[in-house]
């Protein structure tokens, strides 16, 4: 299994939950390497930017019978000034959608050459399902990140059986969303009885689980991890 982005608190989840199931576990992380040192123990740990062809082949080499594959790679493309909106834009396009998008479509193409029927997980946000102020640079390319996963599992649906889904996380209390709970943002949440709570990591480490599940009958899906907030 190869969980690019797996060293943060979502990731660390997913891959908890496999390693103790006694999968081989590769993780990859872009810049936090003190975090991915806390892995080394229990996975293959690679420094690996998905924007980078030569990064994404070696994350991928590392992995020669791969079955599948988790991308939690993300940005939150946070913006504090009108004059942030497009550099968050190209930033966000590189981390949010084109290397996720491109590593998955390498994974697909490897799996094929293997004759593998595997599974491949992308991750969005609940800010691409429902309409959010303040969100373009972020949820527009998580948007289009679904979309192209969606294509990618038509693509590879029938004999090759390489199934493609995506997780859409809502206010999790792990990973991009913790500062924006500390800072009371998401609040109102849990005040209107929108949500009786906010998500765990280990609720976004069932879906993935529940995806890359062998002979898992579900494609080009987008499974919404998020208490009910995008209702």
């Amino acid at each position: 299994m190869v969980l690019a982005g797996g060293t943060g608190g979502l990731g660390s989840a997913v891959a908890s939950r496999l390693v103790a199931e006694g999968a081989r576990v590769i993780l990859s992380f872009h810049s936090n390497r003190e975090r991915a040192l806390l892995w080394q123990d229990r996975a293959v740990v690679i420094q690996a930017d998905l924007a980078a062809a030569e990064d994404r082949a070696r994350l991928l080499a590392a992995a020669p019978n791969l079955y599948g594959l988790v991308v939690f790679a993300g940005d939150p493309a946070r913006v504090n000034e009108p004059g942030e909106v497009e550099a968050a834009m190209r930033r966000s396009h590189e981390v949010n959608y084109l290397g996720p998008i491109l590593l998955a479509r390498e994974a697909a193409a490897r799996m094929r050459t293997s004759r593998v029927e595997g599974a491949i997980v992308l991750f969005s946000t609940m800010q691409a399902n429902a309409l959010f102020p303040a969100s373009t640079a972020y949820a527009a390319q998580k948007a289009a990140l679904q979309h192209a996963a969606r294509i990618l599992a038509k693509e590879c649906r029938g004999p090759s059986n390489i199934r493609v889904n995506v997780v859409s996380p809502g206010v999790m209390a792990a990973g991009m969303a913790e500062p924006s709970i500390a800072s009371g943002k998401y609040d109102r949440f849990l005040q209107e009885g929108i949500i009786n709570r906010f998500g765990r990591a280990e609720d976004v480490a069932r879906a993935v689980r529940f995806f890359l599940e062998p002979d898992n009958y579900i494609t080009g899906q987008v499974l919404c991890v998020d208490g009910g907030i995008t209702l």
